[in-house]
Formats: structure tokens, C-alpha cells, sequence
């Protein structure tokens, strides 16, 4: 049996983006059930896979790459529904992002690539997101990606108390753009 466009299998994988972020959390709760210490306050997301800082480091680390795998699939969605160009660019981007996601989980914090692959994951994505959006035939989806790209860029300009908050608040943002395309596109 083939899948369309419309088909089964399609209608799962538009859905990855929203399993991928709860997912996530999942596993974030999971490691700070294990990591007492951590608050989102005075640390960052991947002071939970810190292997110096967390018990059970693995915890953060492999969910990041399970959400990773999820992501992926989303974009291949993206990619595979793409009814323009630029929409198809917004979902190789998208793609990318996943792929720099899970290295967030392979290179954890401590590590020297940490930093390039965990800012790159949201530049990728949110750079994908705009794009999709703006190719999109649906005005809801191309304003939303427009507002979700221009809360990311402002939420770099804020002062946050920690890593963890503005973490969350553009995780949040990626989480947003997940549902607007599984209720939108």
C-alpha cells in the first residue's frame, strides 16, 4: 500500500514535531528527578547531560537524541509536502536542525563543539521555520512562522536569568511552529 500525500503514514509523520517536544520534556523531567540540584533558574538544559555534573547523564543526552529522530521525521514531512521552492529549503534546514540536535546528545556540555552544535540547532531551525512559512500558501502558517522567527531573534536580546529559561522559551517557540503545521498545513 502506498502512502499519498494524505495518506496514513503522512498524517503520523506531520505529527513528529509535537511527539519530538513532549518527548523531550519527558526526558528533561526524568533527568531532573535525577539531578535534585538543577534549577531552571541558575543552570542550562544540558547541565543535565553533563557526565561532571548529572547522575545518569545518558538520561538528557539520549533523549535528545530520540527527539532528534523524531525531528527528523517532521522534517521529512515538511520536505515531502512541500508545495514550493522555498518551503522545501525551510525543510532541509529543518532536517539540518535535527541532525545538530542529536549532537547536542553525542557532544554534552563540557565538551568543546557543544556550544556550536547546541546554538546552531536553534539558528538552523528557526532559519527552516521562516522559510517553510514564508513559502507557504497558507496565510496563517506564513504569519506564524514570521512571528515565531522574530520572537526568536528577540528572545536573544533579553536578559535571562539562566541558560535554562531562554532555552525553554525558544524550545517553546519550536514547539509552536510544530503545531502550527500539524493544525495548519
Amino acid at each position: 500500500m502506498s502512502h499519498t500525500k494524505t495518506g496514513l503514514g503522512m498524517k503520523a509523520f506531520r505529527y513528529c514535531g509535537i511527539l519530538g517536544g513532549t518527548v523531550y520534556w519527558l526526558f528533561v523531567a526524568w533527568g531532573i528527578h535525577r539531578n535534585p540540584w538543577f534549577s531552571f533558574f541558575h543552570n542550562a538544559l544540558s547541565d543535565l547531560g553533563s557526565p561532571e555534573m548529572a547522575q545518569a547523564p545518558w538520561i538528557y543526552n539520549y533523549g535528545l537524541i530520540v527527539t532528534a529522530v523524531l525531528m527528523f521525521i517532521f522534517s521529512v514531512y515538511l520536505l515531502l509536502v512541500a508545495g514550493t521552492k522555498v518551503q522545501t529549503i525551510g525543510g532541509a534546514y529543518i532536517s539540518i536542525s535535527a541532525i545538530f540536535l542529536a549532537l547536542i546528545g553525542v557532544f554534552h556540555a563540557g565538551t568543546r563543539p557543544h556550544g556550536f552544535v547546541s546554538t546552531y540547532f536553534f539558528i538552523q531551525f528557526f532559519m527552516g521555520g521562516l522559510l517553510y512559512g514564508l513559502g507557504s500558501r497558507d496565510e496563517a502558517m506564513r504569519y506564524g512562522s514570521v512571528l515565531m522567527f522574530l520572537l526568536a531573534l528577540f528572545g536573544t536580546f533579553l536578559h535571562w536569568p539562566s541558560v535554562a529559561l531562554i532555552e525553554t522559551y525558544e524550545i517553546v517557540l519550536v514547539m509552536v511552529f510544530t503545531l502550527l503545521v500539524a493544525l495548519r498545513d
